[in-house]
């Protein structure tokens, strides 16, 4: 999952939201568009080239390409690893109004032995964080660190790998300083609660956002600022941690790959990659729009934007200082 030069492809949106942006592209959102555009993703030309492995939502994982293969059976026959959300969503978190806390843990340990029986090799769980005057609380925090250790721990049982995703929003006008101290709060409340339940760093892929201003601060901060922030937070991070595979977190395609490019220069002693979502997929959905004719075009476009990430990430002896 942290093969050198490769990243992770995050195609698990809900129903609902996948839905809702096949309508913005102009489909019909039904089951077999949802089938159809995910197998376009995972079809893609050369994919295996630059990603190791795709995240689907649990529809997806149930489904078959138009071949009848399962997509578990098929996407490791193209040589990638499929993996599986196993978080229900964020929830309003009881007792902190305005706060969430993503569930999904009930009678997780029987999911993940389905999930392992119908393909999946690794599992994602994401917990979101909104800066704010007075958010993120740290009941908040305490409350999904927990849920994320949990999860972790539960998926490490059954034999799947765990991506570990705690998320602080884009949403807001905070400085890129008000992000690194928050994210710096959640993350060593993460470390603590992995701790106490045993998981195994070494077994575990982190996905945290890149420290950045809000979208809404009146200036934007330079790649080489945020890259520098990013790994000053994530030094707090063991040496065994299996790598680190960020999020693009609302970032437009362009931007999270120059910053994903600025960080490779920094020398950590775990990889640095990337699990984007929208900052891949998006550019193959407009592109595809449900038009069969269109196929090779969203390929191409999903193509051109793995690639991006994939140099960036295949340049990093090149760019760490001596």
């Amino acid at each position: 999952m942290t093969a050198p030069g490769k990243g992770i492809l995050a195609a698990d949106e809900s129903i609902g939201t996948m839905s809702a942006r096949l309508e913005q592209a102009g489909v019909t959102a039904t089951a077999d568009s949802r089938r159809t555009y995910r197998e376009i993703l995972a079809t893609t030309p050369g994919l295996a080239d630059g990603v190791s492995g795709i995240i689907f939502c649990e529809e997806t994982l149930g489904q078959v390409f138009s071949d009848g293969r399962p997509f578990a059976q098929a996407v490791r026959e193209l040589g990638i690893l499929p993996g599986i959300k196993v978080d229900t969503g964020a929830k309003p978190c009881p007792g902190l109004p305005g706060e969430t806390v993503t569930e999904g843990l009930d009678e997780l340990p029987a999911r993940l032995a389905r999930y392992t029986e119908m393909g999946a090799a690794f599992a994602k769980w994401r917990a979101v964080f909104a800066i704010t005057e007075t958010t993120p609380s740290w009941g908040a925090i305490a409350c999904n660190a927990n849920a994320l250790a949990r999860y972790a721990a539960a998926c490490q049982e059954a034999g799947i790998v765990p991506i570990v995703e705690p998320e602080v929003l884009m949403t807001g006008d905070h400085s890129l300083a008000r992000c690194a101290e928050v994210t710096a709060e959640v993350h060593a409340a993460v470390r603590q609660q992995l701790g106490l339940l045993q998981v195994d760093l070494a077994g575990i892929v982190l996905k945290p956002n890149m420290v950045i201003e809000g979208e809404d601060h009146p200036t934007q901060a330079t790649a080489e600022e945020i890259a520098a922030a990013t790994v000053s937070v994530l030094r707090a991070w063991p040496a065994e941690l299996a790598g680190v595979a960020f999020l693009s977190g609302g970032q437009t395609p362009t931007r999270a790959t120059r910053n994903l490019t600025a960080l490779q220069a920094h020398r950590t002693p775990w990889p640095l990659t990337f699990s984007f979502g929208r900052a891949l997929v998006s550019p193959a959905l407009a592109a595809w729009g449900g038009d069969e004719t269109r196929i090779a075009a969203a390929q191409q476009a999903l193509s051109g934007h793995v690639s991006a990430n994939a140099s960036a990430v295949r340049l990093r002896n090149e760019l760490q200082p001596a």
